[in-house]
């Protein structure tokens, strides 16, 4: 496959560099355009009149053999660019991650991570948003290696399926893993739970009397009842949420057109 892989922690980032490895060992053609620098929580934030400078990401390029580029913007820029401006062949997977972190329940609406993925899924190409939690005791090389399974399987299925449609797919990595009686991991599919945090701005007041509130925070989930994204990822679970990216309001059409 043609896999096109970008994120939000930068290019630099080692969850990124464990898909680049695992794509490459399984004889993938892998691209990678991604932001130059940390783009977290950037959701689905597009640059418009500002010029994306562009070089070649000279270090992952030398080290696998790959086309790479950085890209001073946001994950969204990154995709978008690769896809409507340097592409001369579609890719046939987009994969955002592997993030610093999970993306669960209400989380994706402010993930960078997620909105790269989305983007791919625009272009109507299969794609999928991939993270762990940051106290996982799974490395990142070992959830790359499960990640690139998981997908091989679903393109597989995808091309014998008689009315192929592109996944749009967030998974998520548990702190540790809950195996099932074959020694694997299992997999979970559930929807977006709920999530807010207490204290989520932290005010600073500095001596020459400016004020600054940093987001910070503690996690408070409001719904992490079985089947959501939390429940299986604090079960052991590897959770897959498929998204969508139509916003409409369908029960609030038939309401209207009922009247």
């Amino acid at each position: 496959m043609r896999i096109l892989i970008s994120n939000d922690d930068g290019i630099q980032a080692k969850g990124l560099e464990s898909l680049v490895k695992a794509f490459c060992a399984r004889k993938h053609t892998v691209i990678v355009s991604a932001p130059a620098r940390q783009q977290s929580g950037m959701a689905h934030a597009l640059n418009v009149g500002r010029p994306l400078e562009l070089v070649r990401g000279e270090e992952l390029a030398a080290k696998y053999g790959i086309e790479a580029w950085p890209v001073n913007g946001t994950p969204t820029d990154s995709v978008k660019l690769y896809l409507e401006a340097l592409a001369e062949e579609k890719p046939d997977v987009v994969v955002s991650g592997i993030n610093h972190g999970a993306n669960l329940a209400t989380d994706i609406l402010y993930s960078g991570t997620v909105g790269a993925a989305r983007e791919g899924m625009l272009h109507a190409i299969a794609s999928f948003a991939v993270s762990m939690d940051v106290d996982s005791t799974i490395s990142y090389e070992e959830a790359a290696e499960e990640f690139a399974t998981i997908l091989e399987r679903v393109m597989t299925a995808q091309k014998a399926s008689d009315e192929p449609r592109p996944v749009f797919w967030n998974v998520n990595f548990p702190r540790a893993y809950a195996l099932g009686d074959d020694g694997r991991p299992q997999i979970v599919f559930g929807r977006q739970g709920k999530r807010d945090y207490h204290n989520a701005f932290q005010k600073q007041e500095r001596t020459d009397g400016r004020i600054f509130y940093t987001v910070a925070g503690e996690i408070f989930d409001t719904d992490k009842s079985e089947p959501t994204d939390i429940y299986a990822v604090e079960h052991g679970y590897i959770a897959v949420t498929p998204l969508m990216v139509d916003l409409t309001d369908y029960v609030a059409i038939e309401k209207l057109l009922d009247r």
